[in-house]
């Protein structure tokens, strides 16, 4: 009698933690969440190339969730390399101090332009989402309440996944669970390229070198030159700044003001977009003095400290 009623306790509480899991659902991020059991664990956990889709072997996730019963916030990191080159495993960093401020980080493998041209990184990164959305029970996530943060190319991506929610262009078609929403609830963009067709010029008139040019972004759009205006329709249809509209989630913006490889007004012209159908309120941009693409100025306690408090603001 004592084991039955035991067990009948504890499919109550299973039933309730799963109720509280998916109360709040909103209609911008309604999802079919598959129903599995929750970890029994409350210990810290890492999960290594989990597989969102199945077109290529580039198509994994690292999860990692905080100590805790949750639901949690999460987070999906996006790493950079120019398009074509990188790994997840270079947000390493970046998870950890999510974890520890208590978020579940995802950092997100995706096709790299060597393999697939765009939209394919687009629509591996929403895929990702839509993946650890409708598992969100599995890892102890809140489905209401995802962001993502990039840098350099993972900036373009992390920016274009917050303001083309429900494009049915980038959606695509990749993994399993096409109708689970892909939005985010707010975005950070670290110095990623914005317009492909104004780096050049925005560079040389920040006194970039005149050998200055977007051969990584060409390579991602599978052309010749980013910089010809016969190939401004498909440079537009990889510029974030197209889609933005009134639903999109906030956004935090910082750039280098010495940053050779991108040019920081490329995220300051974003950012007056971004601001112009937000408002003010809903965007944040920073411009740090002395700091180049990355490095050390962008990854001090206190400048991490400030991603997570825009995070703390908007998804807790």
């Amino acid at each position: 009698m004592m084991i039955k009623k035991a067990k009948f306790m504890f499919l109550v509480v299973l039933a309730g933690f799963s109720l509280f899991s998916c109360s709040n659902e909103d209609k911008s991020t309604n999802t079919d969440t598959t129903t599995t059991t929750p970890p029994a664990t409350t210990d810290a956990q890492t999960f290594k190339d989990v597989a969102y889709a199945t077109t290529s072997s580039a198509q994994k996730i690292d999860i990692y969730v905080p100590a805790g019963v949750g639901p949690f916030p999460a987070v999906v990191l996006i790493h950079g390399g120019a398009f074509k080159a990188g790994d997840k495993g270079m947000e390493s960093a970046n998870a950890a101090k999510l974890v520890s401020n208590g978020y579940v980080a995802i950092s997100v493998n995706y096709r790299l332009s060597g393999e697939a041209v765009f939209p394919a990184a687009v629509h591996d990164c929403k895929a990702a989402i839509r993946f650890v959305r409708a598992n969100a029970t599995t890892y102890k996530i809140n489905p209401n309440k995802i962001g993502s943060w990039g840098s350099s190319a993972g900036g373009n991506l992390s920016a274009i996944i917050g303001t083309s929610g429900g494009d049915t262009f980038l959606e695509g078609t990749q993994g399993t669970y096409l109708t689970t929403s892909s939005t985010v609830q707010a975005t950070i963009d670290w110095f990623g390229p914005i317009n492909f067709a104004s780096m050049v010029p925005e560079a040389l008139a920040l006194g970039f070198p005149t050998t200055y040019n977007v051969a990584n972004e060409s390579q991602y759009l599978g052309i010749a030159d980013a910089n010809n205006p016969e190939n401004i329709a498909l440079v537009n249809k990889a510029n974030p700044s197209k889609y933005i509209d009134a639903n999109d989630p906030p956004f935090w913006i910082q750039a280098g003001s010495v940053d050779p490889l991108i040019p920081y007004t490329q995220s300051f012209n974003f950012y007056n977009d971004l601001k112009a159908i937000l408002g003010e309120s809903k965007v944040g941009y920073e411009l740090i003095e002395g700091a180049g693409h990355g490095g050390a100025l962008f990854s001090t306690d206190a400048n991490l400290n400030k991603a997570i408090s825009f995070f703390d603001s908007k998804l807790k």
